[in-house]
């Protein structure tokens, strides 16, 4: 009997550490869809005088968030630079070319300013966009047993740690 005692301490223990570690886990997990920002706010509003910048500035870009570049393939390009190249309208050593089809994608991957512009001197024509991507903030205080964008609350996370307790103690009590 006093095996199985101890066997089930070791057991709670090792589950009060599991708790733990789940709840750093949740508590740091990014729940957030990622957002689609139509560059310039249309459909194909990657063009010459465009207003990029101010369109940029009404926006909130976070990691994991898209970029769509809508544009005449024929005419036009994008791509990523350095910032001395966005400042000085230099598309000689871009970083990325993400032109494919006109409509294109780019996927903000990391808390940094991005720099985009399009080449053949159209970026002298307003054809240019820097974003600054940054980490979102946290979910303000979740309410219990809420799921929200696909991602329990730490209440709800709390909901199941706790019965899988109980099935594992009352197991360990049967068993």
């Amino acid at each position: 009997m006093r095996m199985k005692k101890d066997w089930i301490c070791s057991l709670m223990k090792m589950l009060l550490w599991l708790i733990t570690a789940v709840n750093i886990l949740w508590s740091t997990a990014e729940c957030r869809e990622p957002v689609l920002h139509r560059v310039g706010g249309g459909k194909y509003t990657w063009a010459p005088n465009m207003n990029l910048t101010a369109w940029a500035m009404h926006e909130k870009f976070y990691v994991g968030d898209w970029l769509y570049f809508g544009f005449d393939k024929t005419r036009y390009n994008v791509l990523e630079v350095s910032k001395m190249n966005y400042n000085n309208c230099d598309d000689k050593n871009f970083i990325t070319n993400i032109t494919r089809g006109g409509r294109d994608v780019f996927n903000l991957t990391e808390a940094r300013p991005y720099y985009f512009l399009s080449g053949l001197g159209y970026c002298f024509e307003g054809m240019k966009v820097a974003v600054y991507a940054q980490y979102a903030p946290p979910d303000p205080d979740p309410a219990p047993l809420v799921v929200r964008n696909g991602c329990p609350s730490q209440s709800a996370g709390y909901g199941i740690i706790v019965m899988v307790l109980a099935l594992l103690a009352s197991s360990a009590v049967m068993g």
